[in-house]
């Protein structure tokens, strides 16, 4: 299994997507602040990596620091938390996992500040192992919704370099391999940062599953010649009424799914699901750099000074979504009943 992040005894230790897939390089994260530069310039992405990162730097923020009080520790965590909360702002995950993060803090303040700071390292480690296993349970749910045999669209990448390990919407396509169905992936190449083409393909490849990289304004061609079955994709946020924000040109591709009659499926952990956010209009959508458009790998391809537009995420409506894959079940309409009940637990997919 690729090894997306991982904690050493030398700092959080991961693999710099943004060499791949022509270099294999990886990087080692000393302190908070490296670990925050990693997550904002994405040397690691995808919400549910992102979720284990910031649990990471946070653990290495407590691990490294001097404080020898709980409220010292207490102040240094809050400038740790607050450097790694303002990388990316549309992943509900990273929040997640630092709200989680300053949970077990509070759990442990009365205890001795070096065992405090033992246990903060062992929850985040506790987070990478929880992720792969939701990854996996992910996998058995979804693989059941995907035909014997036919090929799969899906968008950016969302999985096992997405993840702490396995993947969300490729971990789905993994276990309905693994289960012995016949697919072969059409990965859109997912610009302006070629996550599908980079690295979809790259890890599609090592695996040995068929894998055909196409430009993103392919998708609907393909859809009407009959070679797409089924859109398989990951989610950065999932509000409370089934909205999914997901990499810019996800709400496209659900667009010409829901016109050409193919099943448009989401695969997301609980932990992307916002239930405080309503609707998909109030997720906040990151904007980056514009020369992630007016460059290609270092060279312009677009005039100077000209107006670029850089959304990374867009919003994609419930009404395109034929079902919500998560560890815990598949969410389908109407999606305030089922995503509340896979959240809380209280209800049983």
């Amino acid at each position: 299994m690729i090894k997306t992040l991982e904690w050493t005894e030398a700092g959080v230790r991961f693999i710099d997507q943004t060499k791949l897939p022509t270099e294999e390089v990886y990087v080692t994260c000393k302190d908070y602040k490296e670990v925050a530069n990693a997550i904002r310039t994405m040397i690691v992405r995808g919400a549910p990596a992102i979720g284990v990162a910031a649990a990471m730097g946070v653990a290495i923020g407590a691990q490294r620091s001097k404080a020898t009080t709980a409220t010292e520790l207490e102040r240094q965590l809050d400038v740790v938390c607050n450097a790694i909360a303002e990388t990316r702002p549309t992943a509900v995950n990273l929040f997640w996992a630092i709200r989680r993060m300053r949970e077990k803090f509070d759990e442990l303040r009365s205890l001795p500040v070096e065992r405090i700071k033992t246990e903060l390292v062992a929850e985040a480690q506790r987070m990478h192992v929880e992720d792969i296993a939701a990854n996996e349970a992910m996998g058995r749910h979804g693989a059941v919704l995907l035909p014997n045999s036919g090929g799969i669209l899906t968008h950016c990448n969302a999985g096992a370099l997405a993840t702490a390990g396995y993947g969300t919407a490729l971990g789905v396509i993994r276990a309905a391999v693994e289960s012995g169905k016949k697919l072969h992936v059409f990965a859109d190449e997912t610009r302006p940062f070629l996550q599908g083409s980079r690295l979809t393909a790259w890890e599609l490849m090592k695996d040995g599953i068929p894998t055909t990289v196409i430009a993103d304004n392919m998708a609907g061609a393909m859809m009407r010649q009959g070679k797409i079955d089924a859109v398989v994709v990951g989610a950065d946020r999932i509000a409370a009424n089934g909205d999914v924000a997901n990499k810019i040109g996800t709400y496209t591709v659900a667009v010409l799914a829901k016109e050409h009659g193919i099943p448009f499926y989401v695969a997301a952990p609980t932990s992307t699901v916002d239930l405080n956010t309503p609707d998909g209009s109030k997720i906040p959508i990151e904007q980056r750099a514009s020369t992630e458009v007016t460059h290609l790998a270092g060279k312009q391809i677009a005039p100077d000074a000209v107006r670029v537009e850089n959304p990374a995420f867009d919003v994609t409506p419930s009404k395109y979504v034929a079902a919500i894959i998560t560890e815990r079940g598949v969410a389908r309409a109407p999606y305030e009943e089922s995503l509340a009940g896979v959240v809380t637990g209280k209800v049983a997919m």
